[in-house]
């Protein structure tokens, strides 16, 4: 489990020693999502479709310190799944704490059917 931080700290919590893996973790809600995880002193590992974000956030989270891996993946690629798994592997030695899976998808207005089939491109 997270530690509290002793009374008077900076910091409530403390994630130290603990792996991270955020999905899409290089803008909104899951770019803030990985950040405040590292900063809590979580070892995290992210992944973007867009390599020059990517290398930008992590350039910026070098800069702050963080430890932060990351990898170019595609989430409706099964292929680009897989590998990430194998990366996140590699990095962390099989042990991974937190998963926050935050993948975005844009579904305007459609039926069941087609909300199950979308969903399950990145289920498989």
């Amino acid at each position: 489990m997270a530690k509290v931080a002793a009374s008077g700290s900076s910091s409530r919590w403390s994630l130290s020693g603990f792996t991270a893996l955020v999905t899409d973790g290089t803008r909104g809600i899951g770019h803030a999502v990985a950040e405040e995880l590292a900063k809590l002193g979580a070892i995290l590992y992210t992944c973007s479709r867009n390599e020059a974000e990517l290398n930008k956030r992590l350039q910026e989270w070098a800069a702050k310190g963080l430890q932060v891996k990351g990898s170019v993946c595609d989430a409706s690629s099964r292929e680009n799944r897989v590998q990430l798994i194998e990366n996140v592997s590699l990095a962390f030695d099989g042990k991974l704490n937190i998963l926050v899976c935050y993948i975005t998808y844009s579904l305007i207005n459609p039926s069941l059917d087609e909300l199950f089939n979308k969903w399950s491109l990145y289920s498989n």
